[in-house]
């Protein structure tokens, strides 16, 4: 049994599927993907905050198409959701070679994507839509390898019982809303988010992660993240969150124990939630996701790549593209990237390493042509290499005590893979 306590709670194993994963799907959808508007860089799913300050580009944007007496709160008109299909979603996840989502069920502005006890007529079920968003996905998702999973914010920017007290709020509104959320849906994973103004201690964390580990129907799957309160992202919690932290940090995760998982979080393009001021120079390529990925998963990490819908429940066909170029590289590379183990913690230039049982990955960025030494895998004689996606013979050479990689001239045609190539070294 765990006790109410960081040490104990900190020392329950993060359950082995997740590490397993390496590769989930954010949904970041609500109220706010019907402006769908933040200046190029922020956030567009704080919306109903930034029209709060006149200076702000939302401010005038909002202004000027829905008029100064328009509130955030009419946005539940527009969000109609009459495209949304949940089954397609599915569809697109399962193809996408993602092993789970993490659907946003709160976000800051408070509005649930189901229907809850604690947010009477602020919920999908009660006004607007008038559907269970969560239920209707967890209900897709059944007999897939695709595991459900949610956000949740603990705070709400303008909650009444939260400006007035937040520990008040904790005890009366969030915990009881976190047990309701977690029994409903028995969701794999629990983000939560919005921690940072307040220690752990005034959101009675560790009373909650308490009973979730030793009471709740979900204790033995379930994994949380590390967003309980100001001092713990990165030290306290479940697995370890990074956010927009690979290309800033210089693709160095930062502030995180490389032994324990932990999970970078980001947008194809800037924002989560959808931003119709960012045009295709804002999304990454997929080359440049499929290589943060391996990267990623070279450290241990996995990596939660978000999409954004639009309000009526379609996905961006730039998002669902990436989405799908994903999943074909998946496909024909996943061995190398699922259930996989830290090869070694030095890097080299252009090769992301990783490993199986007694198999190593080697994941290179560049068509496989000439030569390559792996700088991280001494020579052995008894060494076999291949390339995932081709019959091309590999021929393995000592190079001052390096594997050194010689590839044959290979036909592009032939190789079933995109953008990075995969040596595979077996004994």
């Amino acid at each position: 049994m765990y006790e109410n306590n960081w040490e104990s709670l900190n020392s329950r194993p993060v359950p082995e599927w997740f590490g397993d994963a390496k590769f989930g799907i954010f949904i970041h959808w609500g109220l706010y993907s019907v402006p769908a508007f933040t200046k190029k860089g922020d956030y567009a799913e704080w919306y109903m905050r930034q029209i709060e300050d006149k200076t702000t580009e939302s401010y005038a944007f909002h202004e000027r198409v829905y008029g100064e007496n328009a509130k955030y709160e009419d946005f539940v008109k527009g969000f109609t959701a009459e495209l949304f299909d949940a089954n397609k979603w599915a569809d697109l996840f399962v193809r996408s070679g993602a092993k789970y989502i993490n659907f946003v069920s709160k976000h800051h502005d408070g509005y649930c994507l189901y229907k809850s006890d604690y947010a009477w007529n602020w919920n999908s079920v009660d006004v607007g839509p008038h559907r269970d968003f969560l239920k209707e996905m967890k209900d897709a998702l059944e007999g897939t390898d695709v595991k459900f999973g949610v956000y949740h914010s603990v705070y709400e920017w303008f909650h009444p019982t939260y400006l007035k007290n937040p520990e008040q709020y904790a005890l009366e509104h969030l915990i009881p809303m976190l047990k309701e959320l977690v029994e409903k849906y028995q969701p794999n994973t629990l983000f939560t988010d919005g921690e940072w103004d307040h220690p752990s201690s005034v959101w009675h964390s560790t009373e909650f992660l308490q009973w979730l580990y030793n009471e709740s129907s979900v204790k033995d799957f379930i994994v949380p993240n590390d967003r309980w309160g100001k001092e713990t992202r990165g030290h306290l919690g479940g697995n370890f969150t990074t956010e927009y932290g690979w290309i800033e940090a210089n693709k160095k995760i930062e502030d995180v124990e490389l032994d324990r998982p932990f999970e970078e979080c980001r947008g194809i393009g800037r924002s989560f939630g959808f931003n119709r001021n960012e045009n295709l120079e804002d999304y990454l390529s997929a080359k440049e996701l499929i290589e943060m990925l391996c990267d990623l998963v070279s450290m241990g990490g996995n990596f939660l790549l978000n999409i954004g819908p639009a309000a009526d429940g379609t996905i961006p066909v730039i998002m669902e593209e990436r989405l799908l170029q994903m999943g074909d590289w998946l496909r024909v590379n996943g061995e190398a990237i699922y259930a996989t183990k830290v090869y070694s913690k030095s890097k080299q230039n252009g090769v992301y390493y990783t490993k199986k049982n007694n198999d190593v990955f080697a994941i290179i960025n560049r068509f496989p042509f000439g030569s390559q030494i792996l700088e991280l895998v001494d020579y052995d004689a008894s060494l076999k290499a291949s390339l995932l996606g081709s019959d091309a013979e590999l021929e393995i050479r000592n190079n001052n005590g390096k594997a050194e990689i010689i590839f044959p001239a290979i036909n592009p045609d032939t190789v079933d893979s995109n953008w990075l190539y995969t040596i595979k070294l077996t004994k």
